[in-house]
Order: C-alpha cells, then structure tokens, then sequence
C-alpha cells in the first residue's frame, strides 16, 4: 500500500512546493454544552481532543518501499471475509466505545524523534513476477449479449464557467480530532477519497479508499491493519458543520471491514479501489479499479481493469460481478477509473486511463443492463454508439483529469463534475447542461496554495444550487475533509 506514494508525488502538488495554510484549525464544540440534540453518535470532537490541524510537509518519520523481484503464480481470487457484526455506540459522542482496543500506549519517541530528526525507514517489499493462476474458478455465465443501435447525440452549448466564492473546510471528517472520531470508533486512523452517493432516501453511502489502523504515520497511508476500501453511511443533511457518520459497515468490535478483496501482491494485484457508487431501487453499485502496481513514473499507477461490484444487502456484503470488466489493454484503455450517475433511463459512465493525466470519456446504459457490458453505448463522434467499444469513446474534456465526480442537479437540471486537474494543481469545477457536453471550462474550487498535496473532490450529492459540498484528501494528512463553495 505504501507505493501509492509515486502516485500520489504524481499529483503535482507537491511540485507546487506550497506550505500555505497547513495548519488551519477548525472550531471545536464541547456536545455537553452544545444541548442534548447534539449529543448524538459522532458529533464530536471533544474536550479531551486536541484541535486538528494539517499535518506539514516534512514528517517525522517516511517509509520508503524497496521493492525486490519474486517468481510465484497467481494465487487466483482471495478469500471474502463475510463475518458482519450490527454495531452500537455510545449515545455520548465522547465515550471511547473500544478503549481496550485503541487506547493502546504510545511507544517510547525514538532518539530521532527526540532530537528533532526525520526518520526514513526501508522497508524491502517483493515485486511479483507471476505465472497465471493453474486452476482457476469456473466462470459463471455471461448476460446475454446485446446489440445496441446508433444514436445522434450532439452536445448542448456551453455553459458560462461556474463562479466560485466563499471556499472553506468544514471539517476533518476521518482520523483522530475529527468529528466522526473513526479512530476510536472503528479503527480507521487514516484513509483517502471519500466518494458519496445517495444510497436511499435520507441515507448517503461514503466509501473510502486505502484505510490503515494503529502505528498510522502520514504521508500517506502507512500503519497497520491495511483495508483496501471501507464503507460508511450518514443521515446527516446539515453539511454546514460537516458530515456525520452513523455507521461503518462491521466485521467485529470497533473495526470497519474492507468489502472490494484484493490480493494485496504487488504487480499481480495490490489494492482495489472505489472510483463511484450509485443506486438502483434495492441494489448499491460501486465501480473499482483493480491496480496491478503503484510502481510507475509518477502521476500514473497501472490497473488490470475497471470493474463493477453491487450488494442486494444494503452494503454490508458486495460480489465483484465476474462479466462487468473494462480490460486495460496494453496499459492505455480508458474507463479505468470510472464515475457512475443514474439519470432518465440511463446510467452514464465518465472515465479516464489509469493515471492522474488522462482525458475523460462517457459511456451509457440502461439502467436494467448496468452489468452487461454488451449493452454500453459509447459516446463518439456525436452519437451514442456500440461501435468501436470504449476504446473509441470521444473525449468529453480534455486532460489533465483524475479521479472524476460527476453529479446531476436535478433542480437545476444541470450537469456538474469535480476532478483533480494536475496542471492547475487544483480541484477544479465544471458544468454542462448534457453528459456529452460541451462542458465549461473549468472553475478552480481548491488549490495547492491552500492544501498542499490535495486530491479527490467528490461531490456531495445534498449539495444545492449554489452550496457545493465535496470531500478532499491530502496526502499529507492522508484524511478527509468537507469543503464547501459558493458557485454562481
């Protein structure tokens, strides 16, 4: 997990060389003086917290993977965990409902820690060189394959550049001193993205990325108890003092469970990622990318494919559907990283390559066929069309693009998408009045200036007209925030 960091350099950000506002606290509220409607699970942070501010750009202490060549074979898919436990807090936000499993002493500080130093840790990780799996699982039947047609689907006019004012963190909502206080709550002392979607009415699912427990040391996310992805749900509608989480979905006391398995073998398959989440009735979906390695120049990482899973369960177990696989053919096929929107009778499908520096493409497919790949028309060339596959879809918005949110404001009947835009080195905001476009140019919501090594921008889907909520990572912290724009 630690060779995201190549990655995460990729970003541009920390060649921005920024140290602007790296500390900026937040207000804090003790819940007993807050009145007994506050006093209510993960409100926080208390008393007893200390103010959280961002972590600086020089750490106390750096893991550097070495990473050494190993032959082996593909051990096929790893083993799901399906233990799930319904888990109750405390009603004071405050009271640690697992002392005896995150109250652990700190360590003695080392003498580098004592005199100031940084210390850089090597850590030898194997690279794998693997021959295919010998005995691999029967396949289950395909869908069966349809044969879309051609449609004329010309872009709309562009809108005007979205106006962005009023720009400020809400809150920390993962990591010690945040107001969720995941690290007490359920292991999660650092984690990444953060991507929200409405899951019923009412409810918001949030799914993190790479999410590490106890000995968490940032940059980025090195520690133990490595998930590769967690799942989270909020009732919370007031998102001017941030977002509160009702629940982690569980495998034991206090610990969020990873739900996407992955092989955890670098060069074979080290991590899977969520990329969106969207509903249909009953059913949760969550597009992922499976990442072969972070090991590759920086600003790029290198997936085997980006892939659909869906839970009947209301998230607490997911099946990664075998068919629903968008291959990365030679390392440069689109739709690997993917963003998901259900809107009229369709889902559309945005995507990118696998890295930080790709253009966006756009898919659709009714909303009874998500899981058949057959069914997907590409958009290209001014209409909707199977021809061609996704490796011919149009570009949609030029790069640099990464890590896209896209999100439909029914009110306004407007399009919006949030990404990282890495010439910018800024989150930056778009909108059209179509899927297909032609999009506005891009208004910077979030820069490095402000948030050295920031990435993600995930929209909130309860964000109104002009009131845009979005989480931001930072590799720094390697948290997530709420922030939140005016947008004229």
């Amino acid at each position: 997990m630690a060779k995201r960091m190549l990655a995460a350099v990729g970003a541009v950000v920390v060649g921005a060389g920024m140290l602007v506002s790296a500390n900026s606290p937040h207000a804090l509220a003790d819940p007993a003086e807050s009145g007994a409607e506050k006093r209510i699970p993960g409100i926080g942070p208390c008393k007893s917290d200390p103010a959280p501010v961002h972590e600086t750009l020089v750490p106390d202490r750096m893991e550097m993977p070495i990473a050494y060549p190993v032959v082996t074979v593909d051990p096929g898919p790893p083993k799901e965990n399906t233990t799930r436990i319904a888990m109750e807090l405390p009603a004071d936000p405050c009271e640690n409902p697992c002392p005896d499993l995150t109250d652990a002493p700190a360590a003695a500080p080392s003498l580098q820690e004592q005199l100031g130093i940084p210390q850089l840790i090597l850590k030898p990780q194997p690279f794998h060189f693997a021959f295919p799996d010998p005995d691999p699982a029967p396949m289950p039947p395909a869908p069966e394959a349809v044969q879309p047609i051609s449609e004329t689907a010309p872009q709309s006019p562009a809108r005007a550049v979205p106006r962005v004012s009023q720009v400020r963190e809400v809150a920390k909502l993962t990591g010690a001193s945040s107001i969720n206080r995941t690290d007490k709550r359920w292991q999660v002392e650092g984690t990444d993205l953060g991507i929200i979607w409405e899951s019923k009415p009412g409810e918001v699912a949030i799914a993190f990325g790479d999410s590490v427990g106890d000995d968490f040391h940032p940059p980025g996310g090195f520690g133990n108890d490595w998930r590769s992805n967690l799942l989270a749900f909020s009732t919370d509608r007031e998102l001017g003092d941030g977002v509160t989480i009702d629940r982690f979905v569980t495998d034991s006391r206090c610990h969020a469970v990873e739900l996407l398995t992955s092989k955890k073998l670098d060069n074979i398959e080290i991590t899977t990622i969520p990329t969106s989440g969207f509903a249909i009735g009953d059913r949760q979906y969550m597009s992922y990318m499976s990442i072969r390695t972070w090991n590759s120049i920086p600003g790029t990482w290198f997936t085997n494919y980006g892939g659909l899973a869906y839970s009947d369960d209301h998230g607490q177990t997911w099946v990664k559907d075998a068919h629903a696989k968008w291959d990365n053919i030679f390392g440069v096929s689109n739709f690997q990283v993917s963003a998901m929107v259900p809107e009229g009778d369709y889902v559309y499908m945005f995507g990118t390559r696998n890295t930080r520096l790709g253009a966006v493409g756009l898919a659709r497919v009714p909303k009874d066929q998500v899981l058949n790949t057959t069914a997907y028309q590409y958009w290209r060339d001014g209409s909707w069309t199977p021809v061609g596959g996704y490796q011919a879809a149009s570009t949609i918005v030029d790069a640099p693009a990464a890590e896209l949110s896209v999100n439909y404001d029914a009110d306004r009947k407007v399009w919006q998408m949030s990404y990282l835009d890495t010439a910018k080195a800024a989150l930056v905001v778009r909108e059209s009045d179509s899927p297909q476009g032609v999009w506005s140019p891009s208004a910077v919501t979030v820069t490095a200036a402000q948030f050295p090594e920031l990435y993600g921008g995930f929209i909130h889907p309860w964000s109104t007209a002009n009131d845009l909520y979005f989480t931001m990572s930072t590799w720094n912290d390697y948290n997530v925030y709420l922030m939140h724009v005016r947008v004229e």
